[in-house]
Formats: C-alpha cells, structure tokens, sequence
C-alpha cells in the first residue's frame, strides 16, 4: 500500500497534522460459519489491510475522504446524520457504537485506502472498523480493551450495515500476531496463538471473482436455521446454549421437529466444530495431511450441507484435488470469493497454472491468486 499517498491527499484536503493507523484482513484456516454458533475459528491476520490518515478537527463532524471511491463524505455524530454512502457507514457506525458505550470521541478528518480484495472473504469490512476503532481508541485516550474493540466492528455491521455477522473477522483484525493463526472461542471469548509456519507448504487464495448476489440475507437466513435448531435441543437439553454444544446425538433428537433444512444447517455446524479441533490437534504435531483432509470435509459440509459455496467455488475445489493439493476450501461467507489452499511447495506453480488454465476455460476469466503471509492487528504506523 502507497501510504505517501493516503498522506499527501490528506494533506492536499486538510492539512499536515496526521497520524497512519491500519488493521488487517484476514484469512480463516478453518472454522466457518461457527463463529455466530458459539464455536471455534482459527483465523490470522494478513498483510493487505486498511490504512487511514487521521486528525482531530475540532468540530462535531467528521470528514472523510475514500481513495478506492475517490469520494468524500461529510457528516454528523448523531443517530440522524447516518450518511448515506455505504462505505461511509462503517466509520460512522464505529463512531456511534463507542458513543453507546458511554465515550465521547470528537470529530475528525480522515483519509484512507485498502488494499484487502473486496468480495474475496479476506473481510475487508471489519478491517475498516477496526482500523477506525483501534485508531479513535489511541487518540482520544479512551482505554477500552482490545475485546470491546472487536464489538465495537461487530456491533457496526448489526446495527449499520445490516450483517447479523459473528465476532471472528473483527476479533483477527484486532489481535493478528504475525506468523500465529489463533484459536477463538467464540462462547467464551478464550483464545490462544499457534505458531503457524508450514515448512514446505503455501498457503494460498484462488479468488473467483465473482460474488453472487444475496449473500448477506441469505447469511442471516442460514444464521435463523442454527437458532431455530439450537432452540428445539435446548428445549430437551437446558445446558444448551449454542448450537456448538449440542452433538449429533442431540441433533438427531429433534430431526422430526425441525425441517430438513434446518437439521442440514446444524449438521455442518455440529461437525465443523469437531474439524477445528482435529486441525489444532494436527498442526501441533505437524501433521499437516490430517490438516488438508479436514479442510475438504469443511468444504463439502459448506457446499452440500450449508449451501453457501457456488459453482465457481466447487469447481476450484475439484482442481485442487486433481492436482494433489493437501488441502482446499471455500473461505469466509461464500457465495464466492475464495478457496484457500494449503499447497505443498513443489506442486505450486503446476496448480495455480492447471486452475488458471482451466477455469478461464469453464468460465471465461482466470482466478485471482493471493499468497498470503500471517501478519500482525491493528496498530498504528510510525510516522
């Protein structure tokens, strides 16, 4: 990212006075679609992010200036200055989230740039919250933790931008450690690091490019079928309090009480947990083939249990095996987006040219590919 440019347009509109702050997208090595169901993830931060000039402007508005959009938005504090470009309501929804609190952040001018893919899963959304909430919480001296900031970015996506969104994405871009992937329980907000540093494998993204339309109602849609099948065990089983604790044997309890698909959702759910868990368990001893195997059964559970994978997403997954990669997987919401692939070194350059090849062929633009290297969270940058 050209940080001297975010600077000399920030001084070109407002001046010289400045401070650069960043947080990161991420990566989910596996654990998808758990984090709202009380689960685990394991997550890492990577190194594209959000990046943000910022000064206190002495007023009660705030000015911001999107490089991507080449757009800016002016507007209040208040509940009804919401702006209306949509990019604009991230920052002003992490502003009214640390008003809620019971913080009194003043206005402020920013410009700032991503270089985090949008639509390709890495959650370019929740590094731009947490980029505007990690750097409000430094100027200001405000003191809230590093948790709180993770909520503040979720918080931002239920009641601004209409994403009914679990805690990961915010919570990675927040703590990222570099060369560490990190085990969250979602329940219980327990986390902890696992050096993550596979000799003799890439990890790498394959981007569809595409991303299709419904993603966010359909994301809430499936998030109603987990509650309605936690709430029926819950019902025979009280200590039940997401769908992460029940099991199999509980689920199958209430298969005639549910619908089908409902009962399709919790499956996945049920089994994805067990999968983190293998992986963890398999990365200690770096066994790395377990690792890949669990991360195809993710992949098969998100496209025939959940049904949040796509053609696109499938036909990528199916190369991978072609080509004896150890492990690949739709990442993030789905829809589209990405794979991620854990890819021994010898075999890389032979896969990536093999899916180009053929998914130019099938349909009519390559994939975009993006090596990724586990970095550190938000922070701010030297100036």
């Amino acid at each position: 990212m050209d940080i001297k440019a975010i600077k000399d347009k920030f001084n070109a509109l407002f001046g010289k006075e400045l401070r650069v702050y960043t947080s990161p997208g991420r990566v989910n090595l596996i654990g998808e679609h758990t984090d709202y169901n009380g689960g685990f993830v394991f997550p890492g931060a990577i190194d594209k992010g959000i990046y943000a000039a910022i000064n206190p402007n002495g007023t009660d508005k705030i000015r911001a200036y999107s490089i991507d959009y080449q757009a800016m938005s002016e507007f209040g504090m208040r509940e009804e200055d919401a702006p209306k470009e949509p990019w604009a309501r991230y920052i002003f929804g992490v502003v009214r989230e640390i008003q809620k609190r019971g913080f009194q952040p003043k206005g402020f001018d920013t410009v700032f740039a991503g270089d985090v893919p949008l639509g390709a899963g890495m959650s370019s959304s929740a590094a731009l919250e947490s980029t505007f909430a990690f750097a409000l919480n430094d100027i200001y001296n405000l003191g809230i933790d590093k948790f709180e900031l993770a909520r503040i970015g979720q918080s931002t996506e239920h009641n601004y931008c209409g994403v009914k969104c679990g805690i990961m994405d915010q919570f990675a871009s927040i703590f990222g450690k570099k060369g560490h992937l990190m085990r969250l329980n979602c329940a219980t907000m327990e986390f902890e690091y696992f050096p993550f540093d596979p000799k003799g494998y890439k990890v790498v993204l394959l981007d569809t490019v595409v991303k299709h339309e419904l993603a966010s109602s359909a994301y809430n849609k499936r998030r109603e079928s987990c509650e309605s099948a936690c709430a029926h065990i819950a019902a025979k089983h009280p200590e039940v309090k997401y769908l992460s604790d029940a099991t199999m044997q509980m689920l199958d309890e209430v298969k005639n009480e549910i619908s089908n698909e409902d009962y399709m959702r919790a499956k996945y759910v049920i089994g994805e947990k067990q999968r983190v868990l293998d992986v963890c368990d398999a990365l200690e001893k770096g066994d790395y083939a377990t690792v890949g195997d669990r991360m195809y059964g993710t992949h098969y559970g998100m496209s025939k249990e959940y049904e949040v994978s796509c053609d696109e997403l499938d036909f990528l997954n199916d190369i991978a095996k072609e080509c004896g990669v150890t492990g690949s997987r739709v990442m993030g919401g789905g829809f589209g987006g990405c794979t991620i692939n854990l890819v021994k070194e010898n075999l890389y350059d032979k896969f990536i040219a093999t899916a180009k090849e053929k998914f130019n062929k099938k349909f009519g633009h390559e994939p975009k590919v993006y090596d990724v290297v586990i970095s550190d969270g938000a922070r701010r940058l030297n100036d």
